[in-house]
């Protein structure tokens, strides 16, 4: 299944629900915000070394939150007719032109240090 296919499912959702009166681009991009802080807070007060236990120990309610936020975003996309899986490709490539893997393999500067 593709990105299109699970935007129109999550559109199809809110539209048979009558949800669609509750949600605006800025509510949603609220949503968006929230459930990525519901996910950060899983990792508050942690070391780097112990993300992984705390993934392994919290596995269930770390992919619900994952979960949210890429339904929230999803809904955006569809309110606002944004093709997720062609920005997705066209960021990815941007992406890979600020950090071509010959200066950026195996560092993380950011890619201005770069030019």
């Amino acid at each position: 299944m593709n990105l299109k296919k699970l935007t129109t499912l999550i559109a199809d959702f809110i539209k048979e629900r009558d949800w669609e009166q509750y949600n605006s681009l800025k509510n949603v991009s609220i949503s968006i915000s929230v459930e990525a802080a519901e996910l950060l807070e899983h990792f508050t007060w942690i070391d780097n070394k112990d993300s992984l236990k705390i993934f392994e120990k919290k596995q269930k309610d770390i992919k619900q939150e994952v979960a949210d936020i890429l339904i929230s975003t999803l809904i955006f996309c569809a309110m606002a007719k944004i093709d997720a899986e062609k920005i997705f490709f066209e960021k990815l490539e941007e992406i890979k032109a600020k950090y071509p893997i010959d200066k950026a393999k195996g560092k993380n500067n950011k890619y201005t240090d770069f030019i």
